[in-house]
């Protein structure tokens, strides 16, 4: 990927990997311009998001952001609280996070997940005014869907390894009832 076409991808929208009635719509903070110029969600190599649900268990194996809709046969999705693509999320303001939790309130309305999953305590708390949320399942539900805090698997979250972050995935993984056999999700 060149300079370029990742200065071009600012500010673009990636769709979402989503469909009705999942079991876990996991939401990221907003897309990379890495995820923006390839269209696949957590692209950044330096994104341990893919290697962290493999080892949570969600996922068979680990999955390349490419394989991102082999997510919906087990029930799971991606979307993010802010749309546009940006180089940092540190580039977004308060208010798009507040506009971004009252659109992705309706969007898990509309789309019904059992558990919404934001990847990004920060994040979380400023788009839902949660200031002392901290990592785990929150009390609150959003648009129906019970709600999950997880560390944000970003390479620059220095704080949370790929081990510590499989372990708080899968507190999460354990919650959710698993699919039924032969159903899709």
């Amino acid at each position: 990927m060149t300079p370029e076409e990742l200065r071009a991808a600012r500010d673009r929208i990636v769709p979402d990997v989503a469909a009705g009635g999942l079991r876990v719509l996991f939401c990221g903070i907003n897309p990379s311009l890495m995820t923006a110029a390839t269209g696949h969600h957590f692209a950044h190599p330096g994104n341990r998001f893919w290697p962290v649900l493999h080892r949570s268990g969600f996922t068979p194996r680990q999955l390349l952001p490419a394989e991102q809709s082999e997510l919906l046969p087990l029930g799971l999705g991606i979307t993010n609280v802010v749309a546009r693509a940006t180089a940092r999320a540190d580039e977004l303001g308060a208010d798009e996070f507040r506009e971004g939790g009252a659109a992705l309130t309706e969007r898990v309305e509309r789309l019904a997940p059992a558990w919404l999953a934001v990847v990004g305590i920060t994040a979380y708390r400023t788009a839902f005014g949660e200031p002392r949320a901290r990592i785990g399942r929150q009390e609150r539900t959003i648009g129906g869907a019970h709600v999950w805090a997880l560390p944000n698997p970003s390479g620059l979250n220095a704080h949370w390894t790929i081990d510590t972050m499989a372990e708080e995935y899968a507190r999460l993984r354990e919650a959710v009832p698993a699919p039924a056999p032969n159903s899709p999700g």
